[in-house]
């Protein structure tokens, strides 16, 4: 290593730090496996809880304006908090999801892919490809508003317009006690959620499928799928014929039913609620939401990498007694590779882009053909060789991978 020339950098990358035992791993990674190998230039934001608090979350909304600038970021997970974590951490208030607020910023869409592993055989079989789900970041049930709903009452939608007309609908005549909440969504969101897809299908060269339910939501859903449908024909559908991709349209039930049967190797767009279930649906089906990918794309180019998964909370309070762990860092350092490739696809810099295949490189091999991984992975694994190392262990692991590669 004394004689290894660092491989530099031109832009920075915007750097948001996050909780909990993640944080502990961001560190170890910068540690072992990045600064020895790259001049690392970040732009650094803490997003920690307790500054989160110190800053009244603004340093959440200073992360996001500087992802905007700088065109990459990589981010750590972080704790959105409930009401037990305002207490543990004597909140003055419960701020909200740093990924909803970036995600609303940035106006991007979420791709979630996992990492397939020899060894570790999805539980539908047939899935011998990635599939990446596509998730709308805005409205629906995440900005809902909700009533509890008395006996004997009537629960209108009203529309007021700019001239002061209304427009009502009755919901419902309530004869009993019940609830009650409205969703919306904006055209604006719905373009650029249609565009980030069709955009990062192109990138991929993978089909893009689209689904939701205007069979019942004759409005509401029947929304998404003409704007889908207008921007595709208008600015799609050239590009990808030429390509020899693929975008549908079909039932959420529908495209259940094609997925299970499917061989992967496609997108899948879903709306916010549907893609926050079933990107856990597809994580926990091929092995661990600690072997998934996610990036936030906005429509104009903005990318922001991060892991799948929480803080790894258990684990954190178990290193904070000193006692051994075996936390699954693949997906963070995923993250990392992510952002580097992508800074280096902006910035012509192919070194760079290399480094972050090589780093991902010996990663699987260091899991696949050394059999050295954590306890999640081991305890799924069907390897002869598989052995279970701590957190530190599996890291050092594949620097030792790396330099063969280097």
């Amino acid at each position: 290593m004394s004689d290894f020339t660092k491989i530099p950098m031109k832009t920075p990358l915007v750097e948001m730090d996050g909780d909990e035992m993640t944080r502990v791993i961001w560190k170890m990674i910068k540690d072992i496996l990045l600064t020895p190998y790259v001049d690392l230039k970040t732009e650094y934001y803490d997003l920690g809880l307790e500054h989160r608090e110190a800053t009244k979350d603004q340093v959440t909304i200073d992360s996001a304006e500087a992802t905007k600038k700088y065109g990459v970021a990589v981010k750590c997970a972080t704790i959105t908090p409930n009401a037990a974590r305002v207490k543990e951490y004597n909140l003055t208030e419960m701020w909200k999801s740093p990924n909803g607020t970036i995600r609303a910023i940035l106006d991007g869409t979420v791709f979630r892919t996992p990492i397939l592993l020899k060894g570790i055989t999805p539980y539908i079989p047939t899935w011998t490809k990635p599939i990446t789900i596509a998730r709308h970041a805005y409205g629906d049930l995440y900005k809902n508003v909700e009533m509890r709903v008395p006996e004997n009452a009537k629960a209108e939608l009203v529309v007021t317009k700019a001239d002061g007309t209304e427009e009502r609908v009755t919901i419902h005549e309530f004869k009993t006690p019940g609830v009650i909440q409205g969703l919306h969504n904006i055209d604006k969101s719905i373009e650029s959620f249609a565009r980030s897809c069709f955009n990062y299908a192109l990138s991929m060269k993978q089909d893009l499928w689209f689904a939701a339910k205007d069979t019942i939501s004759k409005t509401y859903d029947h929304r998404f799928k003409d704007i889908f449908q207008e921007i595709y024909d208008a600015e799609y559908k050239e590009k990808f014929e030429k390509v020899g991709i693929e975008y549908f349209y079909t039932l959420i039930d529908d495209a259940i039913a094609r997925v299970i049967r499917s061989e992967g190797g496609y997108i899948w767009a879903c709306k916010n609620y549907d893609g926050d279930v079933m990107s856990d649906m597809i994580a926990t089906a091929y092995g661990s939401l600690a072997m998934m990918t996610s990036v936030l794309v906005s429509p104009d180019g903005v990318y922001e990498y991060e892991a799948a998964h929480g803080t790894v909370q258990r684990h954190y309070y178990k290193y904070l007694k000193g006692e051994t762990t075996s936390t699954n860092s693949v997906a963070t350092l995923f993250a990392w590779t992510g952002a580097l490739r992508k800074r280096g696809e902006l910035d012509d810099l192919p070194e760079l882009s290399a480094f972050a295949d090589k780093l991902e490189k010996a990663t699987l091999q260091t899991i696949e053909e050394d059999g050295i991984m954590t306890g999640d992975l081991a305890a799924m694994s069907t390897l002869p060789n598989a052995k279970k190392v701590d957190t530190e262990g599996f890291l050092l692991a594949i620097r030792d991978r790396l330099a063969q590669l280097l």
